[in-house]
């Protein structure tokens, strides 16, 4: 049995509001379009999967049922077939919450992939931060 070793990158943010409101707005794919422009720009069921067209190409993205633990883990199937795990948390802190995504540097990915995939994500949470403190 091989066993194979993955970088991983904890990028987060904090959000100056409640955990639950959070957790509610980023967990319906119709508002990921706002501020998820790393995954894509236009998100449809179909069969009941989502699909979105992303920076790749089309892939289709599959979400944590909702759950009272702030798990927004979802998988993105790639145009190749590839299907990419992404662990999401929503953290109730004394103020406000955290939003931390774990980015896994997948086989083969060069380090200028991987730091263009953080910079994504990074550029991600900062949006829904944004988007969620402004009201």
């Amino acid at each position: 049995m091989e066993t194979f070793t993955s970088e991983s990158r904890h990028i987060s943010t904090h959000i100056d509001r409640p955990a639950g409101e959070v957790y509610d707005y980023a967990s319906n794919p119709s508002h990921w379009p706002e501020w998820a422009a790393g995954l894509g720009s236009s998100f449809d069921e179909v069969d009941g999967r989502w699909v979105a067209d992303s920076p790749m190409g089309r892939v289709a993205v599959d979400f944590a049922p909702r759950n009272e633990f702030g798990v927004l883990d979802h998988d993105v199937t790639l145009p190749s077939g590839e299907t990419v795990y992404n662990p999401v948390r929503v953290i109730a802190d004394v103020v406000g919450c955290e939003v931390v995504f774990t980015l896994r540097r997948r086989p083969g990915m060069s380090e200028e992939e991987f730091e263009r995939d953080a910079n994504a994500v990074s550029a991600d949470l900062a949006t829904l931060k944004r988007v969620m403190e402004r009201t």
